[in-house]
């Protein structure tokens, strides 16, 4: 089944519904007596944390979206359950992360956002819908229908750029080379005639993207490695939609696109992630991981 404009606009906009009915439950929710569990994912405190609230907005979305499921045959990959695989034998999947952010969220701190994709089984994203609980920003994009904030469309801002906005990980920050790449990123930057590197506060990987595209010229990136984790599928396949769809640049490390429907594994550990405001900027960092740090980690 091929998905026309007409199907990806109905689809986008239950999306869009479903991410504003989850992201303001989580922005009025009480957190006094908020439970928080652990699950065996990855290897970093953010991929292991999981609230009730996470279980309760995957609900509240699939209030909305499990009837398309069935209109259109899609399949489904959500952080918070089991995956079945589904993504590999339908044309298309809901990919979904009812609270991206979860460690932020429970530290009473921005940086969350629900997340909602569509993405084709060759792993490409059809649809891209980010909701930002906290500001009340509602990012959305269609495939070759361009990007939106909050329904307006939305493109990459001229300006004069003074530094360079480095948004990472938090378990990026805790890797042995983590000083040496921010030294030669600060060569990047001086390339392409900004002053330094601002090492940009730490958020969920969905709010990372989003804010790269609110303070450019910017970089959002995480090198492979041999365990689990670098996030999953849900973490990038809105925001990797709404890159596309700006202008912007994402891919993997290596210069290939990022691929979203692998048949190993949700983690995207295997060849990294990188995100940056343009392509000149996303090669520079390709070439600067292959030249200093590929050797150095180790081929995964």
């Amino acid at each position: 089944m091929i998905l026309n404009n007409s199907d990806l606009n109905y689809l986008c906009k239950q999306a869009m519904a479903a991410a504003k009915i989850a992201g303001n439950f989580i922005h009025n929710y009480n957190k006094d007596n908020l439970k928080v569990l652990r699950k065996e994912s990855g290897t970093s405190q953010a991929s292991q944390v999981v609230t009730e609230v996470d279980l309760k907005c995957e609900s509240l979305i699939l209030n909305i979206l499990k009837p398309t499921i069935k209109t259109y045959d899609l399949g489904l990959l959500t952080e918070e359950s089991v995956d079945t695989k589904s993504r590999l034998e339908k044309d298309y999947f809901w990919c979904i992360d009812p609270l991206d952010g979860t460690l932020p969220f429970t530290e009473s701190r921005s940086g969350y956002a629900v997340s909602i994709a569509l993405v084709s089984k060759q792993g490409i994203s059809q649809i891209g819908v980010v909701f930002d609980p906290v500001n009340q920003n509602l990012y959305h994009a269609i495939i070759n229908q361009g990007a939106f904030k909050n329904h307006t469309p939305w493109h990459i801002a001229s300006n004069t750029p003074h530094t360079l906005s480095f948004y990472f990980n938090g378990s990026f920050k805790t890797q042995t080379h983590f000083n040496d790449v921010t030294s030669k990123l600060n060569e990047v930057a001086s390339h392409f005639g900004t002053n330094n590197i601002t090492c940009m506060p730490v958020l969920g990987a969905v709010m990372n993207a989003c804010q790269a595209l609110e303070h450019m010229p910017s970089c959002f990136f995480a090198f492979p490695k041999r365990e689990d984790g670098n996030g999953s599928i849900w973490d990038y396949a809105a925001t990797a939609c709404i890159y596309k769809e700006i202008g912007a640049y994402v891919g993997d490390i290596f210069g290939s696109p990022l691929h979203l429907n692998s048949k190993t594994s949700t983690f995207m550990n295997a060849r990294g992630i990188l995100f940056a405001s343009n392509k000149n900027l996303g090669l520079a960092i390709q070439h600067m991981y292959t030249a200093y740090f590929q050797n150095s980690i180790g081929n995964v």
